[in-house]
């Protein structure tokens, strides 16, 4: 093989990958909100690690679009613009329409009990910030009952800013969020497990709607 043709020598990567993990547990628990500051010295003292890593993690979650990096402000947890949360709902709106459609015609029954198991653990949620977690659960089971593993990977691609829009949404109100988000979904189990496309089609969309309205004021949040 030619000198041209070698392949560079691997970089480990692992440090860097869980202090990406460190950081993104810490947005999603809510110990930085959107536009919080994340400094690069502070992150490292705080961890223990050198910058360089830490570097490497920030540019990580900045092509998750879980940070944001500009030279007059430094890096801050992104806060999403209106333009976001409109291209973000029309993109998740287009797969997880697909995502349903497919796990009602090709999901098996335990695919979709898997489904309702994880609509179950809401439940149990403890908090506003653990709900959300168990709503992102509750949308992978839904991807993965499709059984369709590009459509899988394109939810894998945006699935961290829906995380951070969720949290976008309980930072405008919490008022009703913990009674109310657990019961949206056994409706929508319910549909999926019937295997009504038309109902669950159009229950997912309004439990979307209702989001985007809390996000953008459109709604009253309770």
């Amino acid at each position: 093989m030619s000198e041209q043709g070698r392949l560079a020598p691997a970089r480990r990567r692992g440090l860097a990958d869980e202090v990406a993990d460190r950081i993104r547990e810490a947005i999603f628990s809510g110990a930085y909100a959107p536009g919080a500051q994340l400094r690069e010295v502070e992150l490292a003292g705080a961890m223990d690690v050198s910058r360089g890593p830490v570097r490497e993690a920030v540019r990580l979650l900045e092509r998750e679009g879980l940070v944001h990096c500009a030279w007059h402000r430094g890096t801050t947890v992104t806060t999403l613009s209106p333009e976001d949360v409109a291209e973000l709902d029309s993109l998740r709106g287009a797969l997880e329409d697909l995502a349903v459609r497919q796990a009602i015609a090709r999901g098996s029954d335990e695919d979709l009990a898997s489904v309702a198991k994880a609509a179950d653990m809401m439940e149990r949620a403890r908090d506003a910030h653990d709900l959300v977690r168990c709503d992102i659960a509750f949308h992978d089971a839904v991807f993965a009952a499709a059984g369709h593993r590009r459509l899988a990977d394109a939810w894998e691609g945006i699935r961290c800013q829906v995380h951070l829009f969720l949290l976008t949404r309980i930072g405008h109100s919490t008022e009703g969020y913990l009674s109310r988000i657990p019961a949206e979904h056994r409706e929508l189990v319910a549909a999926l497990r019937s295997r009504d496309t038309d109902t669950a089609l159009e229950l997912f969309a309004a439990h979307r709607r209702h989001a985007v309205d809390v996000v953008t004021g459109a709604t009253d949040p309770g």
